[in-house]
């Protein structure tokens, strides 16, 4: 008698659904899509091909956001957005953030608006869409006729990868990051090509929702196709105070098959950085960089612009100031995350401390606007990428690490461990 086929992990189980039929590694299924994620450089694109969207298959299904580019730096991106605006307004877009109050980067609106549940199916253009998996759905990034096709159509397609599982366990240490997660399994695992990751495991519990989405969104940096987390008691309660619609959380078999599995104990990850011009295979402990000298220091961005991200580096700056010839820019990942960290008093604290305070916008991350980096300039931050010329001149260096230890080394005008000071300030 042929053994019974393993069982099913979350990714393979959610696009099951969508494609109306078990799928397995290997598989090419054609999806039913639940969101749609489109952006100012959508009608970027659109308008430099001169062509326009003529429908769509589900307004509600469709969530437009300006992230890359806002405010507007210059007339092309203006006119995307003019482009982007006539788009929501003649077809109904509801689930639209525009500049203003609901303004962010998309892939923290996702999550933080509840535009996307467990069990559902994303697609967006930008490469960091799988941010969205922090939700316990399957969220991937696609090409942009691909996303054109999802939101005219309502469907995608794709080849499914095999799945790999890393259990998590334990906690993170005082000053260890959930960025500092990433630079370990970057630097540890390396690539992950031609796989979907699957995260759970009883540490999970012990981060939260903003980690989880961080160590999401640079999963993409590992090159795995989709990071999908289990849906514990953390994230269903954050789902249920947003859903605007039933839901159903996703669990993997009992007996699913994984390309591998292993634990990740938080309690052995050290403070990490990432050297210039790559993160696989190219990360070290942040206190063994010696006395490597900065000129600026960026936080925020998708992986790292959450409240708890600009708390922590509030607390390093607290009572102390940036150092000569360095420039620090900040950069909150909504204007949610803005206007509750000015409540909390931390806005002020990283202005007298002499930060730049930004709205929010991929801006800086991304080499668009609001701290383009020059030649010579070398930059740590806590953003998605460090590729020479990511964020500015291809002769800048950029070093990767968390927010705590970006705002550390803005204070030292070198790279240096976090704890240190943290240390100091402890009673």
């Amino acid at each position: 008698m042929a053994p019974a086929p393993a069982g099913h992990s979350i990714v393979e189980k959610i696009l099951g659904r969508a494609a109306g039929r078990p799928v397995r590694a290997g598989d090419v299924a054609t999806l039913t899509v639940d969101r749609a994620v489109m952006l100012d450089t959508t009608f970027f694109f659109l308008n430099q091909m001169r062509r326009e969207i003529l429908s769509v298959a589900d307004p509600d299904r469709i969530v437009l956001v300006f992230d890359h580019e806002v405010p507007a730096p210059s007339a092309l991106s203006a006119a995307a957005q003019s482009a982007g605006r006539a788009f929501a307004e003649r077809f109904g877009i509801r689930r639209f953030h525009d500049l203003g109050r609901d303004q962010g980067i998309s892939h923290v609106l996702v999550s933080e608006n509840a535009h996307v549940l467990p069990g559902e199916v994303l697609v967006g253009s930008d490469s960091h869409s799988q941010a969205a998996g922090v939700m316990n759905c399957a969220a991937r990034a696609v090409t942009i006729l691909d996303l054109l096709q999802a939101a005219t159509t309502g469907e995608a397609w794709l080849q499914l990868a095999p799945t790999a599982r890393y259990d998590i366990a334990g906690r993170l240490s005082p000053g260890v990051g959930a960025m500092d997660v990433f630079l370990h399994l970057a630097g540890q695992r390396g690539d992950h090509s031609g796989l979907n990751l699957e995260y759970g495991g009883p540490g999970l519990g012990s981060l939260s929702i903003a980690e989880r989405r961080t160590l999401a969104t640079m999963t993409t940096e590992l090159n795995a196709d989709f990071a999908t987390f289990e849906a514990d008691d953390r994230l269903l309660a954050h789902v249920a105070e947003r859903a605007d619609r039933p839901f159903i959380p996703v669990a993997p078999d009992p007996d699913a098959a994984y390309a591998f599995r292993h634990t990740l104990e938080l309690s052995g990850i050290d403070v990490m950085v990432a050297r210039p011009h790559g993160m696989l295979g190219n990360t070290q402990p942040a206190a063994t960089t010696g006395a490597q000298p900065i000129t600026q220091a960026f936080i925020g961005s998708c992986a790292n612009g959450s409240l708890e991200d600009i708390a922590a580096a509030a607390q390093v700056l607290k009572d102390r100031r940036v150092a000569p010839g360095v420039r620090l820019i900040v950069t909150p990942a909504s204007q949610a995350i803005w206007r509750e960290a000015l409540v909390r008093g931390y806005l002020a604290v990283l202005a007298e401390a002499g930060a730049v305070v930004t709205s929010a916008t991929c801006g800086a991350c991304a080499g668009g606007h609001l701290g383009v980096l020059g030649p010579g300039d070398v930059c740590v931050t806590s953003s998605s990428r460090n590729f020479r010329g990511r964020m500015g001149s291809d002769r800048a260096e950029i070093w990767m690490s968390s927010p705590a230890t970006v705002a550390a080394s803005a204070v030292a005008g070198r790279i240096c461990d976090p704890r240190d000071m943290l240390a100091e300030d402890a009673p």
